[in-house]
């Protein structure tokens, strides 16, 4: 029975999975964003967590902590610069898993783990009494793109009396037939 045994072997010896795992929280602190199986995404979110927290404890006994978990010296300078600050208020959460699908190759589950409020992404509005005034906004603006589409499709009306005239044209080309007609004999006489 495995009472009490946490976490995944993924078929690894220990100092291969302890390997991964650094690489993979340094991607992740580095690129805020990184794509892998679903199984690890899962392993490797408490170990970011837990890595940002030390972050936002800002000691040298944390950075020490820190330096386990992600051994280059530019992840630990942004864990505990840019991301402590970032995270400040925020107590844990500091990861999202998104589902894309499956590999290719092997049907494996993959998925996308990325740091929520990162500095790509838009900020979603916080609760209170704010949020009403930002969500306006933004109904304001869609409305005011409404018009702009009905001009859109207003303009094309107007093409198509400029399209029937068009057709009109098409009927008088018959007499161009007749001289794509004659062109023909002539075509016979050069051969």
């Amino acid at each position: 029975m495995r009472h009490l045994k946490a976490g995944r072997k993924f078929g690894r010896t220990s100092a291969h999975r302890k390997a991964l795992f650094r690489n993979l929280v340094q991607a992740l602190i580095q690129r805020e964003r990184i794509s892998t199986t679903l199984a690890k995404a899962k392993e490797l979110r408490g170990k970011v967590e837990k890595t940002i927290t030390l972050g936002k404890r800002g000691t040298l006994h944390a950075r020490r902590q820190a330096f386990k978990l992600a051994p280059a010296k530019e992840a630990v300078q942004k864990v505990f610069g840019p991301l402590a600050e970032r995270y400040a208020n925020r107590p844990g959460g500091y990861t999202r898993i998104i589902r894309i699908g499956h590999r290719k190759g092997d049907d494996a589950p993959m998925a996308f783990i990325e740091l929520v409020d990162r500095e790509g992404e838009a900020k979603a509005p916080s609760k209170g009494k704010t949020a009403p005034e930002k969500e306006a906004a933004p109904k304001k603006e869609a409305k005011s793109t409404k018009p702009k589409v009905t001009a859109k499709k207003a303009e094309p009306k107007t093409k198509e009396p400029a399209a029937k005239k068009t057709t009109a044209d098409k009927k008088k080309p018959d007499p161009k037939k007749e001289p794509a007609k004659k062109d023909k004999p002539e075509d016979k006489k050069k051969k």
